[in-house]
């Protein structure tokens, strides 16, 4: 029936409708007080990912997957993009005055607090989601496991490209602070990783067999320029509702935190990129209910890749063009310490991940190292208990925690990891050459 796919996107795009008339001046709301504006724009971010999800599956019918996912994961991190563009626009602006030192390390701060969010509270709240909900509907991306905690949700081996496009990623990640700030060779590699990744998805193939219902479906019936027109503007509305309404929902939940005695450097932290990081954790949490729990957790890994390469590339590239000419985007020792803390939960997640499933105990694993680790920091900075060491020490010791954990998991799990290795490299050999066979699976 049309009429309940046309309802879903009718309502989607009426959650967007406050926003609009306020963006529009119309004068048909009254002025909004911080409140008001943090649920307005909440809902319009609401409403754009819905939209965004249901474009991108709409999508797979005439590209590949993982490109249409990849997009997806663009826009819905296109938020955390724009709020860090800012610190680092500023950071050029005033370079060489205490506001762009402060904006530089901002950058940094908000660009780290992101990444892990994505991971500690994405990845790890997505698989426990996915695996509590499975007894409400048939979902094949879940498995029982005997033993406490041993269920586990099983990850589509073609994300495997991903994965090690992510470890590259993250390696590099490790050496960015020994230059003193991201400069253009960090942006090089990062943001070569990220056009090489999407150069071999690219020559993948569209696999229009997915088996979609509801708005997915319905647009899907249409006419290919109609259902590619249609794709793009969804793409187009929602990512302009996202990219207009997420910093003034970002800031009203930092004037909302401030007002009831939260820092605002730890609110800019991690208050505005938990924002900013929503409409990509309301995807993922539609698609997993939908029980299409492989496709969510790509997306995931999409969104993490391309943060981990594009936004901190094209960070020195917008602090560059505010300053006038090149310049490195410097920051302090601790935020030095925030990326290698960011590179090693990045690094133990993969760990995880790299035999393609994750149980309930290693999602646990996860968001118990992330919360604890925030929780401990809050707990210095507002100076609860007289703790003999400081918030940086907090960084570097879970630094280390993360890279024991990983390399313990990789060298246990190393006859897998070679495994995808191997896969991946067939798969960028297929991509690059030139009317080549499919590899064969090297799965066991």
């Amino acid at each position: 029936m049309r009429r309940r796919p046309l309802g879903a996107l009718a309502a989607a795009i009426a959650l967007t409708l406050p926003w609009i008339a306020v963006l529009g001046d119309t004068g048909i709301l009254p002025h909004l007080e911080t409140l008001g504006t943090v649920a307005v724009t909440g809902l319009a971010v609401l409403g754009s990912a819905f939209l965004l999800a249901w474009a991108a599956e709409t999508a797979e019918k005439d590209v590949p997957q993982a490109f249409a996912i990849a997009v997806l994961a663009v826009l819905a991190v296109a938020p955390e993009y724009a709020v860090d563009a800012l610190y680092a626009w500023n950071a050029g602006v005033f370079a060489g005055t205490e506001r762009g030192v402060e904006a530089g390390n901002l950058a940094v701060a908000n660009m780290t607090g992101a990444n892990r969010i994505l991971i500690g509270i994405g990845w790890a709240g997505v698989a426990l989601f996915t695996i509590f909900r499975s007894g409400a509907s048939a979902d094949p991306a879940v498995e029982d496991r005997p033993g406490i905690l041993s269920d586990v949700v099983t990850l589509d081996r073609e994300i495997g490209l991903e994965i090690v496009f992510l470890l590259l990623a993250t390696l590099w990640a490790f050496l960015v602070p020994l230059n003193g700030g991201i400069d253009i060779l960090d942006m090089a590699v990062l943001v070569g990783l990220y056009v090489c990744y999407i150069a071999v998805i690219l020559r993948g193939e569209v696999e229009p067999d997915t088996d979609h219902v509801g708005v997915p479906a319905y647009l899907q019936q249409f006419s290919k320029p109609g259902r590619i027109a249609t794709v793009l503007v969804l793409f187009a509305f929602s990512g302009a509702m996202i990219f207009t309404a997420v910093e003034p929902f970002a800031h009203g939940l930092e004037e909302l935190g401030e007002s009831v005695g939260i820092p605002s450097f730890f609110m800019i932290q991690w208050i505005a990129p938990l924002a900013s990081e929503a409409p990509e954790l309301i995807v993922v949490v539609y698609l997993v209910n939908k029980a299409r729990s492989t496709a969510g957790f790509n997306a995931l890994i999409s969104s993490k890749l391309n943060q981990w390469t594009l936004l901190i590339g094209t960070l020195v590239v917008v602090h560059s063009i505010a300053l006038g000419q090149y310049g490195v985007l410097e920051f302090d020792f601790k935020q030095s310490a925030e990326i290698w803390l960011t590179a090693a939960q990045s690094f133990f997640a993969i760990s995880l991940l790299i035999r393609f499933e994750i149980s309930v105990k290693e999602a646990l694993a996860l968001l118990g190292l992330f919360l604890s680790q925030v929780f401990l920091e809050f707990a210095i900075i507002r100076e609860f208990v007289a703790f003999p060491f400081t918030s940086t020490d907090v960084l570097l010791a879970y630094s280390v925690i993360y890279v024991v954990l990983g390399l313990v998991l990789f060298v246990r799990r190393r006859h897998a990891f070679v495994r995808l290795l191997r896969r991946t490299a067939g798969t960028v050999g297929d991509a690059m050459s030139i009317g080549g066979a499919k590899p064969q699976s090297t799965d066991d």
